[in-house]
C-alpha cells in the first residue's frame, strides 16, 4: 500500500482525518494477514516508510508506525498531508542463541 493521506479537507476535522487514515492502514494490515502464508514462511512481516512526501519518506518499524505518524503530524503542524508505504513480506523465524542464564 502506497498512499498519501490529506489532513486538510474542506468541512472535515483534521483529527478525524488522522484517525481515518490510521484505521485505513490497520484495515490493510488485517486484510494482508488474512491471506494464506507463502510456502516456507513462518509469519508475515511488514516494511514501512513514512514521511511528509514520497521523497522524504524514511523506514519505520511496523510496531512504531502509529506513534511515528502522530509524531510527524505534531512536529509538522502546518503539514497538509503525509505519505505511508506498507509492504507485506514473508518472514522466517530464526532460533535464538542460548544465553548464559538459560544454559545454567
Amino acid at each position: 500500500m502506497k498512499k498519501t493521506y490529506a489532513l486538510t479537507v474542506e468541512g472535515k476535522n483534521r483529527d478525524r482525518l488522522l484517525e481515518a487514515s490510521k484505521h485505513d492502514i490497520r484495515k490493510y494490515v488485517k486484510r494482508e494477514r488474512a491471506k494464506p502464508l507463502a510456502a516456507g514462511s513462518d509469519f508475515l512481516d511488514f516494511d514501512c516508510k513514512l514521511g511528509a512526501t514520497v521523497a522524504t519518506a524514511q523506514s519505520v518499524h511496523f510496531a512504531a508506525l502509529m506513534a511515528a505518524i502522530d509524531a510527524l503530524v505534531k512536529q509538522g503542524a502546518g503539514a497538509d498531508a503525509f505519505y505511508v508505504e506498507v509492504t507485506a513480506k514473508a518472514g522466517h523465524r530464526t532460533a535464538k542463541a542460548p544465553t548464559e542464564a538459560s544454559a545454567a
